[in-house]
């Protein structure tokens, strides 16, 4: 049963994201190499040194930071509506009474699900997002697919990618934690249950920043 549950949730954060964050992660990508090209107009500095600040930059950043701040409004507002409309029309209580343990059942299986699911966007976002910025340099013109690739060896720490995964690892368990809680403990109506998912995604944003800056400041 809780297997099951785990899976269903992996598919739903999993699988009902992947559209915006692959959407996002391209664009992203693509406007950071347009940007950078726009300001480094000296000739001394090589084109390949784009590439680089869009590699470092998605990586570092954008990837983890800004894919998790969405991920908190589409799966953050959706764990605490879930759960807060369960606890209202009395299915939560209904499964106690079953003798069911709800938070094993009903918000371990979301907090593991995003551990496991969310990184992976991150990933995938990363990729996407270094792509993105090749396909913008190539179709305008700013430097040509193999000086890109050429400037994204150059310079690569392996490091960048292990605190990318920290940072990603991180947000997940602030998102899915921050969300359960506020979704499970709610009380009233319908009115209270759009609060609570509201009040989930400003909390999960702002936590989501402040540990940003925390992991940047130990780990960097």
């Amino acid at each position: 049963m809780y297997w099951k549950e785990f899976m269903h949730q992996c598919s739903e954060i999993g699988i009902g994201s992947l559209g915006i964050v692959v959407i996002i992660s391209i664009f992203m990508g693509a406007v950071s190499a347009l940007q950078t090209a726009y300001q480094l107009t000296t000739p001394i500095i090589p084109k390949e040194t784009i590439a680089q600040i869009v590699r470092d930059t998605v990586i570092l950043e954008f990837s983890p930071t800004l894919v998790c701040i969405v991920l908190a409004g589409v799966v953050g507002s959706k764990i605490a509506s879930e759960l807060g409309n369960m606890r209202v029309s009395e299915q939560i209580d209904a499964l106690e009474i079953m003798g069911v343990n709800t938070k094993t059942y009903l918000v371990l299986p979301k907090i593991l699900a995003s551990l496991v699911v969310i990184p992976m966007l991150v990933i995938i976002s990363a990729v996407l997002g270094v792509w993105g910025g090749r396909l913008a340099g190539q179709f305008a013109g700013i430097l040509s697919t193999t000086q890109y690739d050429r400037g994204l060896l150059e310079n690569f720490m392996p490091y960048n990618v292990t605190f990318a995964l920290i940072k990603a690892y991180t947000f997940a368990f602030l998102i899915s934690s921050v969300s359960s809680y506020s979704g499970y403990y709610v009380e009233g109506g319908a009115l209270e249950i759009g609060r609570a998912s509201t009040k989930s995604v400003v909390a999960s944003c702002i936590l989501i920043l402040f540990s940003d800056y925390l992991l940047a400041a130990l780990l960097l």
